[in-house]
């Protein structure tokens, strides 16, 4: 990077000049404005400041997740926390959203050495928080050059896609950058929305925090705000104006979430992050994928079918799919087989990374209110959503399994205590599925658990199948908290 030629640049103009003080608003006022930091603060936005201001080892931070869930919220919560609790200089915190037509044209470098040119300490940190960071050009090289060359700046960026994470990247970011992922609200912060609900002590090990749930039996009744938030979506916009609009109707919640995700979430991904990533030739045909996609949420995924109907070849679907998992609108999970080399050579499983992402992709309506059946895909999808979240801060892995005609809808392969899950919308739902696989892998016996909303808690030793029972609320708080639990300790090095 050092013998590359640079353009001269020098932010002379009022163009640019005007651009740094809108989006470094606290230069002038020292602080943040509410309306870009929220007084509700997700998980990350409370932790972060920590782990940048104690950098023992030093670590850039990457926050990676779809979009509308907080990222830049989280970082503008982050500065607050700087100048009001780390009594950081104001000069010496410099925002840039690099997805502006203006600082495109500039290479980051630049734009690091003028910032750092302006501090009134010459010696102090310089706190860079870059919005949209891949979209500056060779941007993990220069990221690699300022950690390498120990340039004075601790750098938080963001970015709607893990291109971050592809091969070319990886290289660069070993040992200088953590990946932190912010996925859509957990139930636990749904409900902090609305006066919160902790019922037990979060553990450890998320086995140990189940049984915990389990064994202490609180008594909640949650299934309206279970409802709601399952029609909501787990975003941060929607759910506060939910939350301040109790009495709002399910029918005016779902529209009004249908209609902002599909603009926010849905086009914005193909239309321009996913384009601007991977060079896609075709964002209509990606949109036509997603809509298959979503009418088979929860569902094993059929290429040859898919394929067929889209007059899409394999390589295409395979690539189109790698594209939506990158730019986090889904997820999905391998069956099952106890040998890793046998993992990826079976049918995989569907999930949206929020069921509310899905029904605006098909533009349901309101027709999931009335449909029982895609209500209970909705609520598998929550469930599945809340455990991929776990393993994200656990670096645990996440299957399904299916064998003729048994299955099994979840299996979380902690290295200590693995279980398997499966999703019903009643107690009876049948437990063969469960039954078989503890009969194929006995590591997971004892560790087979039915999640259903209105069942009676009980472990699996003291059951008479062996299946232990977990109310689905009381599972969604216990996976949330335990997520939350995980991020701390991953920020704070514990």
């Amino acid at each position: 990077m050092a013998n590359r030629q640079k353009q001269a640049w020098r932010p002379s103009g009022t163009d640019y000049l005007n651009v740094f003080e809108e989006q470094n608003p606290w230069h002038e006022t020292g602080e943040v404005p509410t309306a870009l930091a929220f007084t509700v603060e997700r998980p990350l936005g409370k932790y972060l400041w920590r782990r940048i201001t104690t950098d023992n080892p030093k670590r850039f931070q990457l926050i990676l997740g779809p979009r509308r869930v907080g990222k830049s919220t989280s970082m503008f919560q982050t500065v607050r926390h700087l100048l009001n609790d780390a009594k950081v200089d104001k000069e010496n915190i410099c925002w840039l959203r690099l997805d502006h037509p203006l600082l495109m044209r500039v290479d980051l470098d630049v734009l690091v050495k003028f910032f750092l040119e302006r501090r009134n300490d010459k010696k102090s940190m310089l706190y860079l928080f870059l919005d949209e960071l891949t979209y500056a050009k060779d941007w993990d090289l220069w990221l690699k050059t300022f950690y390498d060359d120990a340039w004075p700046v601790q750098i938080v960026g963001s970015s709607s896609s893990t291109a971050a994470l592809r091969d070319r990247k990886m290289e660069s970011g070993v040992g200088r950058w953590e990946e932190q992922f912010l996925t859509p609200y957990l139930f636990s912060e749904f409900l902090e929305l609305y006066s919160g609900v902790t019922p037990f002590a979060v553990k450890d090990k998320f086995y140990d925090t189940l049984v915990e749930c389990i064994q202490s039996n609180p008594t909640i009744d949650l299934a309206d705000r279970r409802r709601r938030f399952v029609l909501t979506g787990g975003f941060p916009e929607l759910l506060l104006d939910s939350a301040k609009a109790i009495e709002e109707t399910e029918e005016s919640i779902l529209i009004r979430s249908q209609r902002v995700l599909r603009t926010d979430a849905v086009q914005s991904a193909i239309y321009k992050d996913i384009p601007q990533a991977f060079g896609v030739d075709s964002p209509m045909l990606l949109e036509r994928f997603l809509y298959t996609l979503a009418g088979q949420v929860t569902g094993i995924l059929s290429p040859n079918k898919t394929c067929t109907s889209l007059a899409m070849s394999q390589p295409t679907f395979d690539r189109y799919l790698s594209f939506l998992e990158k730019a986090f609108l889904v997820f999905t999970l391998p069956n099952y087989s106890g040998a890793e080399a046998s993992i990826q050579k079976r049918g995989r499983k569907l999930y949206f990374v929020d069921g509310a992402v899905r029904n605006a992709a098909l533009q349901r309506g309101l027709g999931p209110l009335s449909n029982t059946a895609e209500m209970g895909s909705l609520l598998e999808n929550m469930v599945a959503g809340h455990l991929y979240s776990l393993c994200l801060h656990t670096n645990m892995r996440l299957f399904h399994w299916r064998e003729k005609d048994s299955e099994v809808d979840l299996i979380y392969d902690d290295h200590e205590n693995p279980m398997a899950f499966e999703v019903a919308t009643n107690a009876d739902h049948h437990r063969r599925g469960l039954w078989a696989f503890a009969d194929k892998y006995t590591k997971f016996k004892s560790n087979c658990f039915l999640i259903s909303p209105n069942c009676t808690p009980i472990m699996p030793g003291e059951s008479m199948d062996d299946v232990g029972r977990i109310p689905m609320d009381l599972f969604l708080l216990a996976a949330s908290a335990q997520a939350e639990r995980e991020l701390f300790k991953n920020l704070h090095g514990v």
